[in-house]
């Protein structure tokens, strides 16, 4: 069997409230263990509007259906009205993610803010937004989360940095491809385990790739022998395109890959240090952090 890992993000109040219940019942009926990684926060989400200025945001939302698959509520949350905190109100959703043996860990305090402005944050600034989200995160689950992922791959070293304050046993800040450790000069970070499948919102509507022929094309990209990890929201494969994630589960199992948390790829071994970069990735408006090596193909 073919390991690929997968990496659930929950962006936002709907997403927690609607999307992880349907997606751990999808997951129960297929015996399939993931991670969950938690905005816990208020969900200001909606902010990005201003983004539409932007063409190439702009036709990313066209092109996604945004409005239609995310539902208006998230489009616009924390505009028309104060970004409702996430942990603070869905704890008992967080704690089932948790309770039914998903891997469970930090993806941000607020969502937005993260996004808009981390690259820009002093180490300082960094250390005060992810301990918020600790906080609000132990509030929740009853427990420090010991992994996270950076929103949006927005991360740089300044990020890494702040974050070794927490003692997370691995990020997952990155696109790439392989685990690696980060490494800036002398100093090394926790390990990364990078994404290294695109996204549903970064594929369709792209080079002909539709909702019919999303799950075949997806499954082409799984490579036996090397490093594979998905990252799938709750707020697109926990809503409006459920029965394609349950129809993919089912594919997985006929092609002979199994999902699993991203714990279950780390090993024993020691990892090759390597540094990072900000670049752009197809499909995606803005860059995203990039493992340097896999820009090299």
């Amino acid at each position: 069997m073919t390991p690929l890992g997968l990496r659930i993000d929950v962006d936002t109040f709907r997403g927690t409230r609607e999307g992880v219940p349907r997606l751990l019942e999808i997951l129960a009926a297929h015996g399939v263990k993931a991670t969950f990684f938690f905005a816990v926060g208020p969900d200001n989400m909606g902010r990005h509007l201003w983004r539409l200025l932007k063409p190439s945001f702009f036709a990313k939302m066209l092109r996604s259906r945004a409005a239609s698959l995310y539902g208006w509520d998230i489009v616009l949350a924390g505009t028309l009205w104060p970004g409702r905190k996430i942990g603070a109100n869905l704890g008992t959703v967080l704690r089932a993610a948790a309770d039914a043996g998903h891997e469970v860990g930090l993806h941000a305090w607020d969502h937005h803010r993260w996004q808009a402005q981390a690259l820009r944050l002093s180490v300082a600034d960094l250390e005060r937004e992810i301990a918020l989200g600790v906080a609000a995160f132990k509030e929740a689950v009853g427990r420090v989360p010991d992994c996270s992922a950076a929103a949006g791959w927005v991360c740089n070293e300044r990020v890494l940095e702040a974050k070794q304050k927490f003692g997370f046993r691995y990020n997952s800040d990155c696109r790439g491809r392989s685990l690696f450790v980060p490494a800036a000069g002398e100093r090394a970070f926790a390990p990364q385990i990078p994404t290294t499948l695109p996204t549903y919102d970064e594929v369709i509507g792209r080079h002909g790739i539709s909702d019919e022929s999303y799950n075949d094309w997806l499954l082409e990209q799984v490579r036996p022998g090397q490093l594979n990890v998905l990252t799938v929201h709750a707020e697109v494969e926990g809503r409006v395109c459920a029965p394609l994630f349950d129809r993919f589960l089912t594919a997985c199992k006929e092609r002979g890959i199994a999902p699993v948390p991203l714990k279950a790829l780390l090993g024993g071994a020691p990892l090759p240090r390597e540094p990072i970069a900000l670049a752009p990735i197809a499909g995606r408006e803005g860059a995203v952090c990039w493992q340097r090596s896999a820009l090299a193909n």
